[in-house]
């Protein structure tokens, strides 16, 4: 038997992964860099996996959640606060987690929205050290204009991803379940997709292991 990541799920293997998760997760998680150009992104020697998502998404309550810090990842009510890429580094700094500037709205000046915008573009296409992105999409709202154009980026440089869905415990299950089965149908037209939504709460951490764990397994196969 499998579990969501695709490793066999024994009793000694869950609970060797599990101790690596509280070991990476539970520790400190140093901020690494933060560019708002492409010239001043970090080294490419370490593997990186990326957070995307429409301005307001619950981004940063997610990653605060991941790594289990209150305040890693700022939290706002404004959306477009987060206006770079910021690099962390959670546990012996095996792999790199990169928040990035929230797309669409953002109460900003429009030259500076682009400016973002086509910072996110290039660093999706050309990072070569980048080896997996989650899109963030609010499951009150579902997939948007903007996150398509982003799964066609992702799609078009052979970058492996997955939605997930946040916010869920803001949803009816009835609701939730439709949302998922419209999207999943949404995902089968994008190659570089992993075929099913993922389903979170920060505010309940739900989702939040298997998140862990597959961001584990990346690190464990680049070591």
């Amino acid at each position: 038997m499998t579990d969501a990541t695709g490793e066999i799920d024994t009793d000694e293997a869950e609970e060797a992964r599990l101790k690596e998760i509280r070991q990476m997760f539970s520790g400190n998680c140093e901020f690494i860099a933060g560019a708002a150009t492409v010239e001043r992104l970090p080294d490419t020697s370490v593997p990186e996996v990326a957070f995307a998502g429409r301005s307001n998404v619950g981004k940063s309550s997610l990653l605060n959640a991941l790594t289990g810090q209150a305040s890693l990842a700022r939290t706002s009510h404004t959306p477009g606060r987060t206006q770079q890429l910021n690099f962390f580094a959670p546990g012996d700094g095996r792999v790199r987690l990169v928040d990035l500037p929230g797309y669409g709205y953002a109460r900003a000046a429009k030259s500076d929205v682009k400016e973002w915008n086509r910072l996110i573009r290039d660093y999706l296409k050309f990072r070569p050290n980048l080896r997996h992105v989650y899109v963030l999409v609010d499951s009150r709202h579902g997939l948007k204009d903007s996150d398509i154009e982003v799964m066609k980026l992702l799609d078009a440089a052979a970058v492996a991803y997955q939605i997930v869905l946040t916010k869920s415990d803001k949803m009816k299950k009835a609701a939730l379940d439709k949302v998922v089965e419209n999207v999943a149908a949404k995902l089968t037209k994008h190659p570089a997709a992993f075929p099913v939504p993922h389903i979170t709460s920060a505010h309940k951490k739900d989702g939040i292991e298997i998140m862990q764990k597959m961001i584990l397994k990346i690190a464990k196969s680049e070591a």
